[in-house]
């Protein structure tokens, strides 16, 4: 395995200081724990939900619209979580674009997320050869350009560059799994001092692609304080937090998001819609609660705004209809596990898909969880739907070519 290091790599390591932070949190830092950090929830609910392939299908149904750039198609995945809506979207790419050179860069803080993310690289990778592929943990205003906004993150950047021998999945797979060293090392976090989310200790990059496509992909292969940061699709799936104002939503996710967008590419915004059995059964035990206040119309409308200078003038904000926006994701359940004997198994991911869609903190789900009334709210809306669905809706910002 060929490894390069493009630009200055910080040889100090900084001590994980995790352990003694917890103890002093503050209540404040607790209220403000992205639910989306939560792991157990978090995986309980992408293994039992089939939202990443609803979302990788919606995504998959705009790239008939997009159009490659002169040298290759470009993709930026604002989050990849586990990376499955990235991985099913790939497959969507090479039936649409099946002899075109990609560039995907991803976006994602967590290193959980990022091994994942990474395994699931080596069966794209054989299937498309010519992929350069990039991971980053740097912000959503710096990650299309794999650049830091300080001159301080700058000098610290740790840069990667890898290329793999072979051209089977499992000789990708195994040297990939030789790179969770590197994520241990440069993936650590700490704690916003003002909203307690995570941030990055160090902004790092790693680029992997085949190195029996090295030839055909070098003048691809991003280069440190090169890269234009424009892309042909973007992706941005659940980037933020239900109840974050619209103004923030905008300004710290949507705009810079928007302004990644290539000449003739478009982006597709998806996020929790509501007016479904799961909100059914938070109302249950919540009566009054709305997690799912902005809707699509109203970040458009202050996409707009916001975005109305000289230089995105050309950006189109689409609104789409409900039936082409709106699409529904399921709980897996087999038919007899959705009779008059619902098994305990069931009713606890029904209920652990609803409090994630719908974001409840832990804080609150505490009190809740101490008498069964949640599992019997679990429990009465899975055997009057047969079932437990979701719904999300989506949205488009292109600019014109």
């Amino acid at each position: 395995m060929k490894k390069r290091t493009k630009a200055k790599t910080v040889t100090k390591k900084t001590k994980v200081t995790a352990s003694k932070s917890s103890k002093t949190v503050t209540k404040e830092k607790e209220r403000a724990f992205r639910f989306f950090d939560n792991r157990e929830k978090y995986l309980m609910f992408v293994t039992t939900c089939s939202e990443k392939t609803a979302v990788a299908e919606r995504i998959g149904q705009e790239l008939k619209h997009v159009k490659p750039g002169e040298q290759a198609l470009r993709v930026f995945d604002a989050g990849m979580g586990d990376g499955s809506v990235l991985s099913y979207v790939m497959r969507h790419m090479h039936r649409e674009f099946t002899h075109i050179p990609w560039v995907v860069v991803g976006k994602e803080v967590s290193m959980e997320d990022a091994r994942m993310s990474l395994e699931k690289l080596s069966d794209r990778l054989s299937e498309h050869p010519e992929t350069v592929f990039a991971l980053t943990n740097m912000y959503y205003s710096e990650a299309p350009r794999l650049r830091p906004n300080s001159l301080a993150a700058a000098s610290s950047l740790n840069w990667h560059q890898v290329a793999l021998d072979g051209d089977t999945s499992h000789q990708f797979a195994q040297q990939i799994a030789g790179l969770h060293d590197i994520l241990a090392s440069d993936w650590q976090v700490k704690s916003s001092p003002k909203t307690g989310n995570p941030m990055y200790e160090r902004p790092s990059v790693l680029i992997v692609y085949r190195k029996d496509r090295e030839f055909l992909l070098k003048p691809l292969i991003p280069k440190p304080g090169e890269i234009e940061g424009k892309y042909d699709l973007v992706i941005a799936s659940q980037p933020y937090r239900a109840r974050t104002d619209v103004k923030i939503k905008v300004k710290n996710v949507i705009a810079p998001l928007a302004r990644a967008i290539a000449p003739g590419g478009r982006m597709v915004t998806v996020q929790s819609y509501g007016n479904d059995p799961g909100l059914e059964i938070i109302n249950n035990i919540w009566p009054d609660e709305k997690p799912f206040k902005t809707s699509r119309d109203a970040l458009l409308k202050e996409a707009k705004a916001q975005l109305n200078e000289s230089d995105d003038r050309d950006l189109v904000f689409r609104n789409i209809a409900d039936k082409q926006s709106l699409f529904k994701y399921h709980l897996h359940t087999m038919p007899s596990e959705v009779g008059s004997n619902i098994g305990t198994s069931t009713i606890l991911a029904a209920w652990n898909a609803a409090v994630y869609v719908a974001q409840i903190e832990d804080s609150r789900l505490a009190d809740i969880m101490t008498h069964g009334d949640y599992l019997e709210a679990a429990r009465d809306v899975v055997q009057k739907h047969s079932g437990l669905w979701f719904n999300d809706e989506s949205f488009v910002i292109s600019r014109k070519s």
